[in-house]
């Protein structure tokens, strides 16, 4: 019996090694082409889910301060008042608003609503009398205030490190080489508007929002030099052309586009000290 078993065991090693060993095979299918979008170096923007439209403010310049706990809008949505009141889009200082801390700094814009000089008020076509305007300063563009380069100014602006010639004009040709004075503007007396870009090689106004009130602006001409003082920075919209109207006041008023916002602009207003 033992050695019928022994016989059994050997029989099947003896056919066991017999065989050709071979590696198990295997098939495996990828799960297809993944659904990968196109490569790009821009970060797209989605404010789908949030009801955005293009072009809107959600930098803390459109944030609101709440209504105080237990008012009749305190759970009320987009209500309240401007974080900073003088950058709010759409939002412009009025009479006597106070833009900084302490003390405060109150700002009092200047009135572009006076009647103008020889208007005829009261009395109709036969009667009434004129109202006279306060004198409204403004100094024409002429040859002879051009420089040999072709510009009419050089303005500086200390808190920026900006230091910028003026050409007349603001087409782009213009502001390609500087800043371009408004042509319907004053070079001297009066309100002085010059524009400027805000992004690209001649962005010298990419940071004129961030001034303060009280910081300092001097331009020079062939009439001489004046220093100004800024009263105020207004986000305002783009069709608004309030700032470029004539002032009693010796002012500069500076423009420029607000980056990837459109419809607005940057507006500077500084008034002579």
């Amino acid at each position: 019996m033992k050695k019928l078993t022994m016989l059994l065991s050997v029989l099947c090693l003896t056919l066991a090694l017999a065989v050709p060993a071979s590696a198990l095979e295997y098939n495996i299918d990828g799960p297809g082409d993944p659904e990968y979008g196109k490569s790009t170096s821009i970060e797209p923007v989605i404010t789908a889910d949030r009801g955005e439209l293009p072009n809107v403010d959600v930098s803390k310049n459109a944030a609101l301060i709440p209504p105080g706990f237990g008012s009749p809008s305190a759970y009320t949505l987009n209500t309240g008042t401007p974080l900073t009141p003088n950058l709010a889009p759409g939002y412009m200082l009025g009479e006597g608003a106070v833009i900084s801390g302490g003390t405060g700094v109150t700002v009092a814009p200047p009135d572009f609503n006076t009647i103008p000089s020889g208007i005829v008020s009261g009395g109709g076509s036969t009667g009434g009398t004129a109202t006279p305007a306060p004198f409204t300063g403004y100094t024409e563009v002429t040859s002879d205030l051009y420089y040999k380069g072709g510009y009419l100014a050089t303005l500086k602006i200390p808190s920026l490190n900006v230091n910028v010639k003026v050409y007349e004009g603001t087409g782009s040709s213009v502001l390609a080489k500087g800043a371009g004075h408004f042509e319907d503007t004053s070079i001297w007396d009066g309100n002085c508007a010059i524009a400027g870009h805000n992004r690209g090689t001649n962005c010298y106004f990419g940071d004129i929002h961030n001034l303060n009130v009280g910081d300092t602006i001097t331009l020079t001409t062939k009439l001489g030099t004046r220093t100004y003082s800024v009263t105020s920075v207004n986000k305002i919209s783009e069709t608004d052309n309030s700032l470029l109207a004539p002032t009693a006041e010796n002012c500069v008023t500076l423009f420029t586009c607000v980056r990837n916002q459109s419809a607005y602009r940057w507006a500077v207003r500084a008034v002579e000290v």
